[in-house]
């Protein structure tokens, strides 16, 4: 007996749920001309926006970093560790994985070297910051302040003399540009190919500042992993050419001698005695010379090998790839967003009724 009460019980909320379902369908198609007269607002505005935000260009660079100490491949591009010092070897475990270099590549110092490089615009040489400026109209705001008005960043500037107010600029800069614009990808571990996306309103700012960047941390990259053997050649440059010079000195000095001596008594040897000198400075300097001369190449085969290889396989093209907002998807969510909260707000409307 029990049982049936609870069977009739659940059978009686069922059909309650069904009821009011029904109750708030009825009363949400008696409102029907406000919901459908919002979504058309909602579509209208969703198609003006359509007009007015601008398309998203995208850039897109790939390179290649090939190192023949390391035996190229992903451990290539993984030896840029070894610009901050560490070891990471010939083993898998890199402790400078490609995580660590993606993140390299977006890191501020990189960045903000990139948005000092000078570019052309309109026949005018700018940098890649006052481009970014320009483009979002900030210096228009700035000249009604007089401590912005004076703001610039110019091509090549040095970036310690900056003032405050310019570093703050720069890391604004850096933090809109690394969040949503700029993405740095390995598509696959096994594969040493790393992709550099950089979107933008403006088509002109994300080709020149993609290839920028590119250029910023190859010639950083290059520069530390060949800094020992390029040093360590130019000793053995200006040890060679020191050397040479003495063994030129030490060869007139015998022509000297020898002409001082010409026509002697070969009783009276003490006279030629520097000649003799001279002679042993010049196969001294000679055994030298040939040593260091050897040993310079050697250096110059060591430098050509720690030296990475960063080949640039496919550059961006104008035009660029772009992404416009369609007037129909402005047409499609702008409707959908505003039916939606519509809706909502009627029914929390009426259960507030319904309350008080």
């Amino acid at each position: 007996m029990t049982i049936n009460k609870e069977t009739e019980s659940d059978e009686i909320s069922l059909k309650e749920l069904i009821e009011k379902a029904k109750e708030w369908l009825f009363y949400l198609l008696s409102q029907w001309k406000i919901i459908v007269l919002t979504g058309i607002i909602g579509a209208a505005l969703g198609l003006t926006y359509s007009f007015i935000k601008k398309p998203i260009y995208t850039a897109t660079l790939s390179f290649v970093v090939e190192d023949e100490k390391s035996g190229g491949g992903l451990s290539g591009a993984l030896g840029l560790a070894s610009s901050f010092g560490i070891d990471i070897g010939g083993g898998s475990s890199s402790v400078f994985s490609g995580s660590n270099l993606i993140e390299f590549f977006k890191s501020r110092s990189m960045v903000e070297q990139t948005l000092l490089t000078p570019v052309i615009v309109s026949g005018k040489t700018i940098s890649l910051a006052e481009m970014y400026i320009q483009n979002n109209e900030w210096r228009d705001k700035w000249n009604k302040n007089p401590k912005l008005a004076s703001i610039q960043f110019l091509p090549n500037g040095n970036r310690k003399s900056f003032t405050r107010v310019q570093d703050s600029i720069l890391g604004v800069l850096y933090g809109n540009l690394s969040t949503g614009s700029l993405s740095v990808s390995q598509k696959d571990k096994k594969i040493a190919i790393i992709n550099i996306d950089m979107s933008s309103t403006n088509e002109l700012f994300a080709k020149y500042f993609t290839e920028a960047l590119a250029k910023k941390v190859s010639d950083f990259y290059v520069d530390t992993k060949s800094k020992k053997a390029r040093i360590n050649m130019a000793i053995l440059e200006k040890q060679t050419d020191s050397i040479r010079r003495e063994l030129n000195g030490a060869i007139t000095g015998v022509a000297v001698a020898n002409d001082n001596t010409f026509g002697l008594n070969p009783a009276l040897n003490v006279r030629r005695a520097p000649s003799a000198r001279r002679q042993v400075d010049v196969q001294a300097n000679t055994a030298i010379l040939t040593e260091l001369v050897k040993q310079t190449e050697m250096a110059k085969v060591t430098l050509r090998k720690e030296t990475p290889l960063i080949q640039i396989i496919d550059k961006p093209i104008l035009p660029l790839s772009k992404e416009r907002f369609g007037k129909a998807k402005g047409i499609l969510m702008g409707g959908s967003l505003a039916g939606f909260l519509v809706v909502l707000g009627l029914i929390v409307r009426r259960i507030f009724k319904g309350l008080y």
